[in-house]
This record gives C-alpha cells, sequence and structure tokens, in this order.
C-alpha cells in the first residue's frame, strides 16, 4: 500500500494533509471524479460523484471548507470520467417514444448538472481539466464505447493531477465503505449527500454509520446465485466497461452482508468506524 495515498469510490475527502500525498478516486465509468482545489491554501476537496442528485448538496460539501467562507478564493476543477455510454448504433434505432434517459445514457446528464451547478454558484472555479464524455471514449471495432481513463490523482502539495488506478492501495475498511455507499439510499440521512469519510484535522479515518434493511441481505442472497455476466449486467450502469475486479467486490459485499445482516452490529450505537495512521504508515482501527 502506497501510504501517502487516500482513495475513495462513492464519497468525498476535503484534505490539506502533510501525511497525505497523493488523494484520488478510480472505478469510475459513468461516474465522474471531481476535485476542486483552492489555490491560496492548497486545500483540495475530492468526490466521485455518481448521480445528478447528489451534485448540488455535494459541491456544498466539498466547498464548505475549500473556500473557508471566502468566496473570492481562486478555484481549480478537474473532472475525469464519463464517457459516451450511449452506442451510436444504439440512437439510430431509437424512436420518439424511448425514454430521455435512455437517449441521453449515465454520463451525460451528471456531467451536465455538475456544470450547470459550477455555473450558477457564486464562487470563482477555473476548469483546468475535463476529461469526459468524447474527450474520455475509445470504441473497439465493432463500436463499442469504453472510458479511457476511469480514475485520477492530485498531489496535495503541488495540485497537479494525473490518470491512476488503486489497485492494491485502498484505503481503510473498503467493504463497509463499499456497502455504506450501495445501502445509503435507505438511510435518509444521506439523501443527497456525499459520503465524507477523511478528517484531514485529525489524519483520521472515520466512516460514519449508516443504517440499511433486510432487503440488502435479500438482494446479497439473489446476487451470490447469479453468474459473474448476470452480476454485471444487474449491477452495472455500463457492464461491458467495468474493471475486472467488479464482480469479485460485489461478491465479497454480499457475503459481508450474509454474515452481518443487521447494520447495528457494523455500527454499534451508531458510532463511526475510526481508522489512525500507525508510524509505518499504515492504517489501525481505533
Amino acid at each position: 500500500m502506497d501510504t501517502g495515498l487516500c482513495h475513495l469510490v462513492g464519497e468525498s475527502h476535503t484534505l490539506m494533509s502533510p501525511k497525505s500525498k497523493f488523494v484520488g478516486t478510480d472505478e469510475a465509468t459513468t461516474c465522474v471524479g471531481l476535485v476542486i482545489r483552492n489555490r491560496k491554501n492548497g486545500m483540495t476537496s475530492v468526490a466521485h460523484m455518481d448521480s445528478p442528485d447528489i451534485v448540488d448538496m455535494g459541491l456544498s460539501q466539498m466547498l464548505l471548507l475549500v473556500v473557508d467562507h471566502n468566496l473570492d478564493a481562486e478555484l481549480e476543477v478537474h473532472l475525469v470520467g464519463g464517457f459516451e455510454d450511449v452506442s451510436p448504433n444504439f440512437l439510430k434505432s431509437c424512436t420518439g417514444s424511448e425514454s430521455d434517459a435512455k437517449l441521453e445514457g449515465y454520463s451525460y446528464p451528471l456531467c451536465a448538472k455538475i456544470f450547470e451547478t459550477l455555473c450558477t454558484r457564486r464562487e470563482k472555479f477555473h476548469i483546468q481539466t475535463a476529461f469526459i464524455l468524447g474527450h474520455n471514449t475509445r470504441r473497439d471495432s465493432e463500436g463499442n464505447a469504453f472510458p479511457i481513463f476511469n480514475g485520477l490523482a492530485v498531489e496535495t502539495s503541488t495540485g497537479s493531477v494525473i490518470p491512476a488506478s488503486f489497485d492494491g492501495a485502498r484505503c481503510p475498511d473498503e467493504i463497509v465503505r463499499r456497502i455504506r455507499v450501495t445501502a445509503s439510499y435507505e438511510d435518509c440521512s444521506w439523501n443527497g449527500k456525499l459520503l465524507d469519510t477523511y478528517d484531514t484535522r485529525t489524519d483520521q479515518f472515520r466512516i460514519a454509520s449508516c443504517c440499511w434493511t433486510s432487503r440488502q441481505r435479500h438482494t446479497a442472497l439473489t446476487l451470490r446465485r447469479l453468474t459473474d455476466s448476470e452480476i454485471l449486467l444487474t449491477c452495472s450502469t455500463s457492464p461491458s466497461a467495468e474493471g475486472p475486479d467488479f464482480v469479485d467486490n460485489l461478491r465479497r459485499q454480499c457475503e459481508y452482508l450474509i454474515k452481518y445482516p443487521d447494520w447495528i452490529e457494523t455500527f454499534p450505537l451508531k458510532q463511526p468506524r475510526v481508522f489512525e495512521r500507525t508510524s509505518d504508515g499504515e492504517w489501525k482501527r481505533c
């Protein structure tokens, strides 16, 4: 594990910590990795957004610490992820009766909402990178579309952004964090919010509690019986573009939910799961 790195999926981090040299996200196919960095103080926020429904509140969460009540702050913005996930052949075959969602796919509405929200806010944004949609699409010989990049990392000291994949460099409590992302729709306290996980002031991962119902265990039992291809078709917005560990990660989540179906076993007394960095750079639970 790269001990100077923080990683997220479906979450957000805001930090200015010398102990975290890089922060980033990957596994973005129809999702978007979004970076906002304050040029003056270096405070950097990174989020992994998967739906237009969380953009408004998610951006407010990201900016709360980054701008530090200074609306004149110069803010750099980087976006990586999202691709042309609607096949041209599908578009040609569509009729007027097709729904807008099918015509637009998943990436375009999300990217459009992000730019719309940035344009309507009062802060001063400078778009540095927009590697999204057509700019982030490659096609095979049969015309199938895939994202060119599905991850990014930010060097916290300089603000430099590079394409990234974090295989083998996940931060703590990966499975619980993944489950929290997929199950948070059942917890009304998280409606429309990003799941913040890293506390820059204490250099700790604080995995706040999230409740879920027995529906999650039922879904896990159902998915466990499916083949890999069936899981892709059932659970992914872009089955042909997912990484090789997509199915394995879902199966690990299913096994956890089957073993611990009651959320209170994971978050006793609704307390967060807290991890701190050790002297050798690993993470241990407090």
